[in-house]
């Protein structure tokens, strides 16, 4: 039995190409509290991602999903959200998209197993918006979408 061959996805892109910009504190899921109750990324904010389109080119292998991003804020101990937190995460985000030489990426990897890809661009449609009451008391700002365009790198 052979050992099927693993392509990219769409969100493991995007997960790769947003660590690059704000480090590992983007997943497709917020993490849980802790047994404690503390938030691991009370200090740092935390990006949430989902894919909500695009269509795949018939022709080449070029992908160009779209990825609809929640930036996410907690102040513990207070039910008063950090906007300005996550409002700070969400136009990190779009400030990296418009720093044009810095987007490609020639070898962005992945987890093990996976092959390698070529970031070739990235932009945001749609500004951040605010996202009012949170019942866990949370700053969330939303981008609609950040779209990735890339191809897996061939061995």
């Amino acid at each position: 039995m052979t050992t099927p061959t693993l392509h990219a996805s769409p969100e493991l892109v995007a997960e790769a190409w947003l660590k690059t910009v704000v480090g590992d504190i983007v997943a497709t899921t917020l993490p849980k509290p802790q047994a404690d109750g503390t938030l691991s990324w009370a200090d740092t904010g935390f990006v949430t991602l989902v894919t909500v389109g695009g269509t795949p080119n018939i022709y080449v292998p070029l992908r160009d999903p779209v990825i609809g991003l929640s930036f996410w804020a907690s102040n513990p101990g207070s039910q008063k959200p950090p906007w300005r937190k996550a409002s700070n995460l969400a136009e990190t985000v779009v400030a990296a998209t418009l720093d044009h030489p810095n987007v490609p990426r020639t070898a962005l990897a992945l987890p093990s197993g996976y092959p390698s890809v070529q970031v070739k661009s990235a932009y945001t449609v749609g500004d951040p918006r605010r996202i009012p009451d949170d019942p866990s008391s949370y700053a969330r700002y939303d981008i609609p979408g950040l779209v990735i365009a890339w191809t897996e790198v061939t061995p």
